[in-house]
């Protein structure tokens, strides 16, 4: 599996659930889906999703996070992109480039109103779940590698810093202002 045919699975995930905002439906459905395919398209499912999760581990899109679930651990943030690689490819690579552009998507603007977090821990599993469903055996630990790469130093993007965060996300701290 390769990223084409993983965002394919999470588009026909999306399609195939009543509400596309709840990334609990769609992580369950796409971990269905890839359940049925070979063992090792499922191994490959894993390698994918880490390496998008990696691609998004950027200071502003975690400042983005910040703002919109009001704080952001490190496991907060992974929820948090888990969420928005279950949005789909076109709003996941938008906001990895422009996390700002956030603040027009209709689910950020609802979750704004309503005061709710945005995050799905349950993208986290998808591949490790398909695993255990279609061979009932746990992932190899081997399967996939995680490098993150470096945010640099921590002074470069204050959180708590609201001006900083208005500056360089001017339409999310409004929404969340």
């Amino acid at each position: 599996m390769d990223r084409d045919e993983f965002w394919q699975l999470i588009e026909q995930a999306r399609g195939s659930v009543s509400d596309h905002d709840d990334g609990e439906a769609v992580a369950a459905r796409a971990t269905a889906l890839l359940a049925a395919r070979p063992r090792e398209e499922i191994v490959a499912a894993q390698q994918v999703f880490w390496d998008l999760m990696a691609d998004s581990y950027r200071d502003p899109l975690w400042a983005a996070a910040y703002l919109i679930n009001g704080g952001c651990s490190d496991d907060g943030f992974d929820y948090f992109r888990g969420w928005l690689i279950l949005q789909g490819r076109e709003t996941f690579e938008r906001a990895v480039r422009e996390p700002d552009t956030l603040a027009q998507w209709p689910a950020v603007r609802a979750a704004a109103a309503e005061e709710e977090e945005l995050e799905c821990e349950d993208a986290l599993g998808i591949a490790w779940d398909a695993h255990l469903a279609a061979t009932g055996a746990e992932l190899p630990e081997d399967s996939f590698t995680i490098h993150l790469p470096d945010l640099g130093p921590a002074e470069a993007l204050d959180f708590d810093d609201d001006a900083q965060l208005a500056a360089r996300l001017p339409r999310l701290a409004e929404l969340y202002g």
